[in-house]
């Protein structure tokens, strides 16, 4: 049994998205689920025949373990397999095989000795009781979350995984300190008729389990490839000169995000060609120390200790000739004069963000509703002739030609439009 989409093991294929709901046979697809390993192998061919009994099966979300198999069955990525549980048996889906699975063994530290086994192929007897107890999880975890929420419990229900025969079920909840659940497993075990495992997990794997948006727009790293969690502090925001605000700094699972040692080692590096940001200066005009440094322009502002609000950037080369020039016993000059000027470049608006009338129709044409726009009194008097106003000269063709010239088209004035009566109020309407 293999995904539907008949490309399981193809590395160049993917069915969407590398989460639980990107394929529609995602319980048997090895290339829609999250944390799956990328077989860059899959289209070199081996010189000799891969002597690696062992393969990864994965489990619900991001749980894996490696299994021997021990029945040399012929098995590749999308097998649903039966394997070795305590007690009883698990099933689930080889997501890895070949020459990698030596690989990741060493990168999890996973001993070859005392493996576990894989017993066979799963029948379809196994697959629909597999299936059935999957289709429970989900109940059973809000019956779990009334339950705890009774007795008072100081814990969150993450998740509920089933073991693939039904003989087990493991809750994994989140809590900040010890919980005493001996009462809980009880309620649960009378209530659901099987053994109960109870495993804690950090903040951080629960965001994994959980998934989500980050505040990048993407996915979460845990919940797509990201496989350890390194510990993160502040001073790698420190070192990155960003602002100490938890609500900026701070992931999904309330906890520093995973990115802020991404280019902390690129920081570390560039930073260690600068001086130390306690470096003081002692200049003509009094003793100067280090307000900020920028890694990018290669950069460092100083300020006075008596007129601190006064900031000058000078270039990192020239301070350490500063600071050489100090060790001679040599003050040095002003900052005044080595501040570093900037030529001002114009910048263009080219959205007309700052522009507040960018939504107005300017220079709009004379319409034919321009004269109603008009105030009345304009109305009034507009084709009427101006007491005030001297009148204008006719043209000496004009005056040979008395009363019976026409105007010609160009030489008439504007047309006049008469102004329609408002219609009559009708108060019995």
């Amino acid at each position: 049994m293999s995904c539907g989409c008949k490309t399981s093991g193809d590395s160049a294929h993917s069915c969407g998205t590398k989460s639980a709901d990107g394929c529609a046979s995602v319980d048997t697809c090895g290339n829609s689920y999250k944390l799956s390993v990328f077989d860059w192998l899959s289209n070199i061919n081996s010189p000799a025949q891969s002597n690696t009994d062992f393969v990864e099966v994965r489990f619900k979300n991001d749980r894996k373990f490696f299994y021997k198999n021990v029945n040399k069955l012929p098995l590749h990525i999308g097998s649903v397999v039966t394997v070795e549980s305590s007690p009883g048996h698990d099933i689930g889906v080889v997501s890895l095989s070949g020459e990698l699975v030596k690989i990741q063994m060493k990168k999890k530290y996973v001993s070859e000795e005392n493996p576990l086994k894989i017993y066979r192929l799963a029948n379809q007897k196994d697959i629909e009781v597999w299936q059935e107890v999957r289709q429970k999880e989900e109940s059973v975890k809000i019956q779990a979350r009334k339950i705890a929420y009774a007795l008072n419990l100081d814990m969150k229900i993450t998740d509920v995984e089933y073991q693939g025969d039904g003989g087990k079920v493991t809750i994994y909840y989140t809590a900040d300190t010890r919980v005493d659940f001996r009462q809980l497993i009880k309620e649960y075990a009378s209530l659901f008729r099987t053994k109960i495992d109870m495993k804690q997990i950090g903040f951080r794997q629960e965001a994994a389990k959980v998934g989500g948006i980050g505040s990048c727009g993407r996915e979460l790293c845990c919940s797509t490839w990201l496989t350890d969690f390194r510990s993160v502090n502040t001073n790698a925001a420190r070192y990155q000169q960003l602002s100490i605000n938890p609500q900026k700094l701070a992931g999904q699972c309330g906890k520093l995000k995973c990115c802020l040692n991404y280019e902390l080692d690129s920081y570390l590096d560039a930073l260690s060609h600068f001086p130390p940001s306690s470096t003081t200066i002692d200049t003509v005009k009094g003793k100067a120390f280090c307000i900020k440094i920028d890694v990018f322009k290669k950069r460092m502002w100083f300020a006075y200790v008596d007129h601190s609000m006064s900031w000058y950037d000078l270039d990192v080369q020239e301070v350490k000739k500063l600071i050489d020039t100090n060790k001679k016993g040599e003050k040095a000059p002003p900052l005044e004069e080595l501040k570093i000027n900037d030529i001002p470049v114009k910048s263009v608006d080219l959205i007309q963000e700052n522009n507040m009338d960018r939504f107005e129709r300017k220079n709009r044409p004379a319409g034919k509703n321009q004269n109603k726009r008009k105030p009345n009194n304009q109305n009034k008097t507009e084709g009427k002739p101006n007491v005030n106003q001297p009148p204008r000269n006719k043209k000496p063709q004009e005056k040979a030609a008395g009363q019976n010239v026409k105007a010609s088209p160009q030489n008439q004035g504007p047309k006049k439009f008469k102004k329609k009566p408002q219609p009559k109020r009708d108060d019995n309407a």
